[in-house]
């Protein structure tokens, strides 16, 4: 018998709202602050500079006013914790868009941006149907995955520039909590805990189930180094080596799981 699906969890919709203005306002100020000259230093993704950067963030941002506009979907397609794996399919598609966005005025851009989906997520409900370039999803479940553009473009930022933007709690919560979950419902079962303290633990990997003291198979990191793992920014191997993973037990190997998001 398949296992069963697993069921996401719920997310305080006040928290969640009030996570991606602060972390939006977060990197508008250090936007705003970036040296005309630092737009065009490298990043860690392929191919983007500081400057398509910059840019993809406006489209995180844009992207919701946009489709708060238009008319709602006529049906929900797209579950919470189907949206990490998804995006592995985007890539093109996300890579065209933001070199399309115009960079002449980033820092203007990026405010205007902001202001506009602060207006507009004022008084929408989060049971209302958005469409994405993945499927449509409720209007909850996207905010979701908004901390999770942001902190994670928050964290590519700081490595490009050096420039310490700060990471609300909430956000980095909400983003650490989606992406060990998206990892237990891709590799669902009992046999290895990972915890990532203090904002997740979860059971994932076939095989005999842990009910009480302590598990036989479990791994442990900080909430930076999931993420990075999560999203491909960093390797298994590297972050054992490190000693910034510690992992215990013959199971205990998530490396043919990582990274989850494309």
């Amino acid at each position: 018998m398949p296992p069963a699906k697993k069921r996401a969890r719920r997310y305080d919709s006040a928290k969640t709202r009030a996570a991606v203005l602060a972390q939006a306002g977060h990197l508008r100020d250090a936007v705003s602050a970036l040296p005309p000259e630092a737009l065009d230093g490298p990043t860690r993704l392929a191919g983007w500079t500081v400057r398509e950067l910059v840019a993809h963030l406006t489209m995180v941002l844009a992207s919701l006013s946009r489709k708060l506009s238009e008319p709602e979907p006529a049906r929900h397609e797209l579950a919470l914790l189907d949206w990490p794996l998804a995006t592995a399919t985007g890539a093109a598609g996300i890579d065209g868009d933001t070199r399309a966005v115009p960079t002449d005025d980033l820092p203007g851009l990026y405010e205007r941006t902001r202001a506009a989906f602060e207006e507009r997520l004022a008084g929408a409900p989060d049971e209302r149907l958005v469409p994405t370039r993945f499927g449509a999803m409720t209007l909850g479940d996207f905010l979701v995955t908004r901390t999770v553009e942001l902190v994670v473009h928050t964290d590519d930022l700081n490595a490009a520039t050096g420039a310490g933007v700060p990471y609300d709690r909430q956000a980095l919560a909400a983003c650490t909590r989606l992406l060990a979950d998206a990892l237990a419902a891709k590799a669902p079962g009992g046999a290895v805990e990972v915890r990532v303290p203090p904002y997740a633990v979860v059971q994932c990997v076939e095989g005999p189930r842990h009910t009480r003291g302590t598990p036989p198979n479990v791994v442990e990191t900080d909430p930076l180094t999931w993420i990075r793992l999560a999203t491909g920014r960093t390797e298994w191997a590297a972050e054992l080596d490190a000693a910034h993973v510690s992992a215990s037990g013959e199971r205990a190997d998530l490396k043919d799981l990582l990274p989850l998001m494309g």
